[in-house]
């Protein structure tokens, strides 16, 4: 992946980091740190600016949740509930509780969609309830481009002060993304208990 990554903004420079960027928002499992710590290296290496490096990155990364987005968008809210729902069984969950879950993200959209752009993994996924909640497109990029300016802003500078120590500074990304993801089995076993105890009441 890294010599992938490399190869390709050799090849054709900050396009090669927009078209990484938007890979990574469609498929999260690309680490997006190491994407961009490369890009900070290449801003080092005086192949490109920092704030070329850190524009494509955004670039990249609002097309990518465009995608994903659309995905949404082509989902009407009664599919993706059953959709989510059927997941949802295997840890306990409802309809009615996914539902809810959607009443949620429609009062505070604009701050999931700001703020979830700075958070692994959930950064990609807030594109698809974004999309089949209707966010005007607009109102979506803009947050999206704000979010992910700051997030890639951090990641390039970093890669940008370690040069080539750069993949050093992946194991923080792994680090963030493994807080990440104990944080939403918690917020899971929270949501479980409470129906739970609904259902039992």
């Amino acid at each position: 992946m890294i010599d992938w990554a490399t190869d390709l903004i050799d090849a054709i420079g900050v396009l090669g980091v927009a078209a990484l960027v938007a890979l990574e928002n469609i498929f999260p499992p690309i680490p997006s740190e190491l994407v961009l710590l490369l890009t900070g290296f290449n801003v080092s290496e005086g192949r490109f600016g920092y704030v070329e490096g850190v524009l494509a990155a955004t670039v990249g990364s609002v097309v990518g949740a465009w995608v994903l987005y659309g995905i949404g968008r082509l989902l009407d809210d009664d599919r993706l509930e059953r959709f989510l729902a059927t997941i949802g069984r295997i840890v306990g969950l409802k309809r009615d509780d996914v539902h809810k879950g959607f009443v949620w993200f429609e009062r505070h959209g604009t701050a999931v969609v700001l703020f979830g752009r700075l958070v692994p993994v959930v950064r990609s996924v807030v594109s698809i309830p974004a999309g089949a909640e209707k966010m005007p497109l607009g109102r979506f990029s803009l947050l999206t481009a704000a979010g992910s300016l700051v997030w890639n802003s951090i990641w390039v500078a970093i890669g940008w002060g370690l040069g080539d120590q750069w993949e050093k500074a992946g194991r923080w990304g792994d680090l963030i993304q493994y807080g990440v993801v104990a944080l939403v089995v918690v917020g899971l076993v929270v949501v479980i208990v409470r129906a739970r105890r609904r259902r039992d009441a």
